[in-house]
């Protein structure tokens, strides 16, 4: 009697081979669509945040701050000190519309009344499309060019 070797044949290899390459594929793009998230989630907490912190200003000193700069303070002195630092943007910008303008652009108004902050989105995020959206004492809107 002869004794037939029990082994996986060329074919079954490839097949293989493909489905991992496929199942690989997949995960990959997958991942790339959940760090476009991550990034307009983080925008928006961003920007939140620093409306929260721009209200308390405001509530002590009846005005708006007049810059707001990513990486300083949003502060009257050192003693009243709103947030820390103000954020950045995540990079990368996530969309065509977004590559010239993947910054927080502040912008007080009316001698203090009242401010802009524009943003831009990557993809739609909740009720907010992609794109520019503007952020104001009385929420977040979008627009199709700039808030200025």
């Amino acid at each position: 009697m002869a004794h037939k070797k029990k082994a996986f044949t060329l074919i079954e290899l490839l097949v293989v081979i493909a489905i991992i390459g496929i199942l690989s594929t997949l995960a990959v793009v997958s991942l790339q669509n959940a760090r476009k998230s991550a990034r307009d989630a983080k925008r928006i907490a961003d920007v939140k945040q620093m409306q929260t912190a721009l209200e308390l200003y405001f509530n002590d000193w009846q005005e708006y701050p007049v810059d707001v700069i990513s990486g300083e303070q949003i502060a009257s002195g050192t003693d009243h000190v709103y947030m820390v630092t103000v954020p950045t943007a995540p990079t990368p910008a996530d969309s065509a519309t977004c590559s010239t303008v993947n910054d927080y652009d502040y912008y007080q108004f009316g001698s203090g009344e009242s401010y802009y902050l524009q943003f831009c989105l990557g993809n739609s995020v909740g009720t907010l499309s992609a794109g520019i959206q503007c952020a104001f004492p009385g929420g977040i809107i979008a627009t199709t060019t700039s808030c200025f």
